[in-house]
């Protein structure tokens, strides 16, 4: 059995290296994943744990609970149908560089170049907006635990710099972590990403589960009490029972602190998911590293948005039924620490917050993955400056000067943050809004394209359809999320979203113009069939005799 699975998977390595030389490229990347690890990766940097807890502020200063019960699944819907679009560009084109090989192969060397710099920065943003999130729980945790180290609310109205300080500090020693993991660790990083699945279903269950179950066996053995918080820090107010359908599905103006009409506080409030549905573009870029990747790393990019659509709506869901005072909950250190300790005492509520953390760790170090591959692929076809440096692997084929890069740009990035909470916020736009629109220039040029032969994963006549959809929503929520997000407007309110894209598509435009548009010509070919085989043992083995294969079977 392990003999017949191991020659199957020599025959999937060989076409996945035939395919990719006829793409331009040496097999130089260490081909061992499979088709749950190609998932995994994907599903782990939409992390439900990471975005859905970071950004469940909005809940209580939006439009109330239905910015979770109403904007998730609305997004979802959308959501997918891009998930959908890209993954039938990820079969044709198997290559680390996804988007902008795209974009590039489909309309030319300009697209690739806005493609790839827009997926770039998002990169870049993302990991910022999960790691430095996951700094942000973390302090909180530490807090509960250990009252002397500081944790407030963060807000755009006050701002505690003990508390900023302190989250930098532990941003910046998360970020060191990642970048040795991702360099020393490969193997173990993949370990990680396939054991991330697990840890955040089952985070999502014992949530949902202790939350509710909590709720309905107060209201079972204490009626008139059930709920009343466990720890001193928490209010003591007592709920009853779970929030009612009617409440936990409307539009509340009681929790619009915006200052804007609730109609627009609810658009604004779509955030929380869109920001969460970010990185599956993982998979695409992860596809040199995947066996039988033209039909599993499609299946990853579409498969992990899905799980997580279930997954976080129940998590969303569990938590504003069972959220005693929503309110009380805004005005907490953390809105979701706040329901855990409520419902589940401050014992157990701090250990399924302490899940939530490692759950956002692992966020981030898969983010950084993904980004430095992204860097390598963006490198190797001299898109960046230094590119030299950027595209070489070092003596365990993996891009150690690309994870450095992608690090230090993404503390640099957040260091605002110390100054003005609002530039956090600012950065998990400029993430989502960076990223989609990558996401969309190559489907939007798929439907411009003449002549496209699709790989063995395809949508056939739904092509078009999902591809006009999904251009016309990109284009809405980077409008949207580009507005201002709170009135009065002011330095701490001002929202620094457009100033950044329209400043980074203004930087690359005149870069572009004044001297890209003359040496960059898009991908590169490598070489000749005999100089690509010639570059693969200079790296090493090419995955044929890898042991196994590490999951590729899957």
């Amino acid at each position: 059995m392990a003999s017949s699975k191991r020659v199957v998977n020599e025959e999937l390595i060989a076409q996945d290296i035939k395919r990719l030389h006829a793409l331009g490229y040496a097999q130089e990347l260490f081909r061992a994943m499979g088709g749950f690890s190609n998932f995994a990766i994907s599903f782990t940097i939409i992390s439900i744990l990471s975005g859905c807890v970071t950004l469940f502020y909005l809940v209580p200063t939006t439009s109330g609970f239905a910015a979770a019960s109403l904007g998730w699944p609305l997004v979802t819907v959308f959501v997918i149908i891009v998930a959908l679009g890209m993954a039938e560009l990820a079969s044709a084109y198997p290559t680390a560089g996804g988007l902008y090989y795209w974009a590039s192969k489909l309309g030319g060397p300009a697209w690739g170049w806005y493609t790839g710099w827009f997926n770039l920065i998002g990169q870049i943003a993302i990991t910022a907006g999960i790691d430095y999130g996951a700094a942000v729980t973390v302090d909180v945790l530490l807090h509960a635990w250990i009252p002397a180290i500081p944790a407030t609310v963060g807000s755009v109205l006050g701002i505690n710099p003990a508390t900023q300080w302190m989250t930098l500090l532990i941003y910046a020693i998360i970020l060191v972590i990642h970048a040795l993991l991702n360099i020393f660790g490969v193997r173990i990083v993949a370990l990680l990403n396939d054991i991330s699945v697990w840890w955040h279903i089952g985070g999502v269950l014992l949530i949902v589960v202790g939350c509710v179950g909590a709720s309905l066996l107060a209201l079972q053995f204490n009626p008139g009490a059930a709920g009343v918080c466990c720890a001193a820090q928490v209010s003591s107010h007592a709920v009853h029972s779970l929030n009612s359908a009617g409440t936990v599905f409307s539009v509340n103006q009681a929790f619009n602190t915006t200052g804007f009409p609730i109609w627009y506080a609810f658009l604004i409030s779509l955030l929380l998911a869109q920001y969460t549905y970010t990185g599956y573009d993982a998979s695409a870029h992860m596809t040199e590293e995947t066996v039988g990747a033209a039909t599993r790393a499609p299946w990853g990019v579409v498969m992990s948005v899905i799980v997580s659509a279930i997954a976080g709506y129940a998590l969303l869901m569990g938590l504003v039924a069972a959220t005693p005072n929503l309110a009380a909950a805004g005005g907490f250190v953390n809105p979701v620490l706040y329901i855990l300790e409520s419902r589940l005492s401050y014992v157990f509520g701090t250990a399924l917050f302490a899940v939530i953390a490692v759950a956002q760790l692992f966020c981030g170090m898969s983010s950084i993955t993904s980004n430095s591959r992204m860097i390598y692929a963006f490198s190797r076809d001299g898109a960046v400056p230094f590119h030299n440096l950027w595209h070489k692997l070092d003596a365990g084929r993996t891009p150690r000067n690309a994870i450095i890069l992608s690090v230090t740009c993404a503390f640099i990035l957040a260091v605002p943050s110390v100054f003005e909470y609002v530039a956090y916020v600012a950065v998990t736009s400029i993430a989502t809004i960076g990223l989609y629109i990558a996401y969309v220039l190559p489907i939007l040029l798929r439907l411009m394209a003449k002549e496209f032969k699709p790989g063995p994963w395809h949508l056939g006549a739904w092509s078009r359809p999902i591809g006009i959809i999904a251009v016309i929503w990109v284009v809405f929520i980077a409008i949207l999320f580009m507005l201002p997000t709170a009135t009065p407007l002011s330095l701490n309110t001002f929202n620094y979203t457009p100033v950044v894209v329209l400043g980074t598509f203004l930087i690359i435009t005149i870069w572009w113009l004044a001297s890209a548009r003359h040496w960059f010509k898009g991908p590169i070919i490598q070489g000749s069939e005999i100089e690509l085989e010639a570059i693969e043992r200079q790296v090493g083995d090419t995955g044929l005799e890898v042991e196994g294969a590490a999951g590729a079977g899957e």
